[in-house]
């Protein structure tokens, strides 16, 4: 499960002082967007369209490619069509073909019921997704790739959150961008793709003008993905594993992740190009890359950055993430049972710049 919040800290965010560190966080962060802001590339591609280009750019002129689908009767179209694959459902790679129509739950664990964890401005994103305003995270309950060091796994597999309709899922859409979230941030959505699709139909109906934030574990079905060509603005998504038997191990049987993965990979930038932020810092289109380093080298990573280099442009944006830590039953398997050392992350920074990829976003500088 992607970027929900560890217990610890929601717990913390109930508190005065959590929300007044949170606000203190966000404004740093704008002051330091604004120090180290950059316009776009040549022939970066921005998300949907804008009306106008610059220094001033913000939501007031972006205009997501959703609201002409949704305009055509395209976004509820492809909605209701994904709901039919739930009778016998394929939506994921797992294809477990369970009817989930019929209150069956798939091996994600899901039902036809739309279930949310959580929904808020999430300051613990990338800095070009979280702004001054927060990312708009909404956090889907359930996962299909089970990872056993999932942090979140009481969200992912243990099933925490509300049934909530459709409607409700559009009127949260709509209060994020109300209290002035900079895009839609979708965790966890490959269960729930039909459910997505139309309640952001409803939503674009009623105002809905925010680009959409992709928030994937990378294990996505390209047939799938197809689906999503001109709703979803910004892919941020992951690239766990390089070898076929460790993403079995450590994701509950899904040795397909690797092959499915780089197809998925090679679809999101299609569909979307690279991701630079825009004039005020903020990104609103393009495929975000996170790979998480595992200790003793289990993830991969020299191997997945050098396809990378290979297989898309060498401004891909990729975040190396160092947070690494054996959360749920990582301490059941000795090779993941602690945290990364500095050698091993500097390790894979030190590759991916030999490599000549120039978009990278290193965490801490004590790395």
């Amino acid at each position: 499960m992607k970027s929900c919040l560890e217990p610890g800290r929601r717990r913390f965010l109930k508190t005065g002082l959590g929300c007044l560190t949170l606000g203190l966080l966000g404004l740093l962060r704008t002051l330091l967007a604004k120090i180290q802001k950059s316009e776009p590339r040549d022939g970066a591609s921005v998300s949907g369209s804008f009306h106008t280009q610059g220094e001033d750019m913000s939501e007031a002129y972006f205009e997501p490619a959703y609201l002409k689908l949704h305009q055509s009767g395209e976004l509820k179209r492809r909605g209701q069509e994904l709901w039919e694959i739930m009778k016998k459902c394929r939506l994921c790679p797992r294809e477990c073909e369970k009817d989930r129509l019929a209150r069956v739950k798939g091996d994600c664990q899901s039902d036809d019921r739309l279930k949310i964890s959580a929904y808020h401005p999430h300051f613990g994103e990338e800095r070009s997704l979280v702004g001054s305003g927060g990312s708009g995270t909404i956090f889907l309950s359930n996962c299909s790739l089970k990872c056993v060091y999932c942090i979140n796994w009481e969200i992912s597999q243990g099933g925490s959150g509300r049934f909530r309709t459709l409607e409700e899922m559009a009127g949260m859409m709509l209060e994020l961008q109300r209290i002035g979230c900079h895009n839609i941030n979708l965790v966890t959505p490959t269960h729930f793709l039909p459910h997505i699709l139309l309640a952001l139909d409803m939503a674009a109906a009623r105002g809905l003008k925010l680009p959409i934030v992709y928030n994937t574990h990378g294990w996505e079905k390209e047939e799938m993905l197809k689906y999503l060509d001109g709703v979803v603005d910004i892919y941020l998504a992951d690239f766990k594993y390089w070898q076929a038997s460790v993403a079995s191990r450590l994701s509950s049987g899904a040795g397909s992740y690797p092959d499915v993965t780089r197809k998925a990979m090679l679809e999101m930038n299609r569909q979307v190009g690279v991701a630079h932020p825009a004039g005020n810092g903020l990104m609103y289109r393009g495929l975000m890359i996170r790979h998480l380093v595992l200790p003793n080298r289990m993830a991969g990573s020299k191997e997945i950055l050098s396809w990378i280099a290979q297989n898309l442009p060498k401004d891909t944006y990729i975040n190396i993430m160092s947070q690494y830590q054996p959360a749920y039953k990582a301490h059941q398997y000795p090779h993941i049972a602690r945290r990364i050392t500095r050698a091993e992350y500097k390790e894979v920074v030190d590759w991916a710049k030999s490599l000549g990829l120039t978009n990278l976003d290193i965490q801490g500088l004590w790395w």
